[in-house]
């Protein structure tokens, strides 16, 4: 009887301490899966430390081990999904390479591909790192499923086992910029959750900040909904209202007591202020949709290789 095919996909930036060991936790948990072969496919982002160096070593003798390098970083929404895309397994499992995913999960993984689910999810049920952070983001996530039209899972990083007809369903959904999370809750295919508590990481330094968190909440948030795009409308129309009201009603008093009623500057700054808050607040919003519209219609590729190891020509 012909093996399955597992690929294992792990995108990486600088991380010259983890992706050996790694490689070998992967590799140990899946020669305890017998009726599997497997491919560990590394995507790296142009990594400016020895992470390349390290895993061609390792790929001279193991040509289960495959690299894809990329001619420069292309950030961490693109090139995890473009890897995917090149797996040529049964199923496909991703995994980052910080350790703060248990490759021993793996098999739970496997065990439950074979009970007939298309998709299993790993969802953290705690985190050792920053428990602010986990917390903002839960919330984060309840906010996105109250105004999404498909469950948006929370907790989940990306972390679990996609099928081969989950794959080609993501090949059918080209995406510029994808939110991979969303992605997945479209395809609406039967899906397992799996809870794990996160460990912290024990070497390297995180890649996330202000700005790539921000970046991923934001493309969430725009790919997901239209609710702030009729907010927008909701709120200016009655902002438009009161505004109108309350001028009728100062004219009025005016009118009634133009000798005694002094309006002074106060209520027009504040009037001002506030109208000019909203306005930019809202112009922002617009652009974040049409920025997106724009990636979009650009087209370009997720992202464009350097060079490729151990994949047949």
């Amino acid at each position: 009887m012909e093996k399955k095919l597992i690929s294992i996909v792990t995108p990486c930036f600088n991380e010259e301490d983890n992706v050996a060991k790694l490689y070998e936790l992967v590799k140990d948990v899946i020669e305890g899966l017998d009726q599997y072969d497997y491919e560990h496919i590394f995507i790296d982002n142009a990594s400016s430390d020895n992470t390349v160096e390290i895993l061609k070593d390792i790929a001279r003798n193991n040509k289960s081990l495959k690299i894809i390098v990329n001619s420069r970083n292309f950030g961490h929404i693109r090139s995890p999904v473009y890897a995917m895309m090149q797996a040529s397994g049964d199923v496909v499992i991703s995994l980052v390479a910080d350790l703060q995913d248990p490759p021993e999960m793996i098999v739970d993984f496997i065990r439950s591909y074979e009970e007939g689910y298309n998709i299993v999810l790993g969802i953290k049920e705690s985190s050792k790192e920053n428990s602010l952070m986990f917390k903002i983001r839960k919330l984060y996530y309840s906010l996105l499923n109250r105004i999404s039209d498909t469950e948006i899972y929370e907790n989940y990083t990306g972390f679990g086992l996609y099928d081969k007809k989950t794959i080609e369903a993501l090949k059918l959904m080209p995406d510029a910029y994808p939110f991979f999370r969303g992605m997945i809750a479209e395809i609406g295919y039967k899906v397992k959750k799996i809870s794990y508590n996160q460990p912290i990481r024990s070497k390297g330094v995180t890649k996330n900040n202000f700005y790539t968190l921000y970046d991923i909440g934001i493309l969430g948030l725009i790919n997901n909904s239209k609710v702030f795009l009729r907010l927008s409308i909701f709120i200016g129309f009655i902002v438009g209202v009161l505004s109108v009201t309350v001028g009728m009603y100062y004219l009025l008093m005016k009118l009634m007591f133009w000798d005694s009623l002094s309006l002074g500057f106060a209520p027009l700054l504040v009037g001002g202020s506030l109208m000019f808050s909203l306005l930019l607040f809202f112009i922002g919003i617009l652009g974040e949709y049409i920025g997106q519209i724009y990636t979009q219609l650009l087209n370009r590729p997720l992202v464009f290789e350097k060079e490729r190891v151990n994949f047949e020509e």
